[in-house]
């Protein structure tokens, strides 16, 4: 029996037992959760996950899963085609902090873009700084980067814009 890997996007309202009745949608059509990343922005929930399930239970999964709308979830359901072979170039991780400023992300998103670089995660949040109140603008990213390009090339062409946006950047391998 062939198996088949969904990519699920769910986004609702959040309340207690959300993710619950999302799990027990999976594990109703005997679907194996592999991986997910969830948040809690303003009220909403919002997540992404990957489940494998035998190809014949995945189109009554993806009507099970529609079916959640009466909750107040909507959900796009994709089947996964990503290639082996995408996972066999480096993923280095950014960490970002500046003074927030409009742009921010887009600057840094655009130097990634022309790199050939993939962001497989982001994640963000304005802070204040402990000593001054100031706000501070903080980012950390999974990257993989594509084959022929260094890190030292990254890093680069990330500061070549971190001095005009006032930020710090720096990179590390993944271990």
């Amino acid at each position: 029996m062939s198996a088949a890997s969904l990519v699920l996007t769910i986004i609702g309202a959040d309340r207690p037992g959300l993710v619950e009745s999302i799990a027990q949608t999976v594990a109703d059509h005997e679907g194996n959760w592999l991986e997910s990343r969830m948040a809690h922005l303003a009220g909403q929930f919002a997540g992404i996950l990957r489940v494998e399930i035998a190809a014949d239970r995945a189109e009554s999964l993806t009507a099970a899963l529609k079916s959640l709308t009466d909750a107040g979830l909507e959900s796009v359901v994709l089947t996964d085609v990503s290639p082996a072979a995408e996972y066999a170039t480096p993923v280095v991780l950014l960490d970002l902090v500046g003074q927030d400023r409009p742009g921010i992300v887009r600057q840094i998103s655009r130097v990634l873009a022309a790199s050939g670089v993939n962001v497989e995660e982001l994640s963000t949040q304005r802070t204040s700084a402990p000593n001054t109140g100031q706000m501070l603008f903080q980012a950390k990213a999974r990257l993989r980067m594509p084959p022929g390009l260094s890190q030292q090339q990254l890093r680069d062409s990330l500061e070549g814009v971190a001095g005009d946006l006032m930020v710090d950047v720096s990179l590390a391998s993944e271990e």
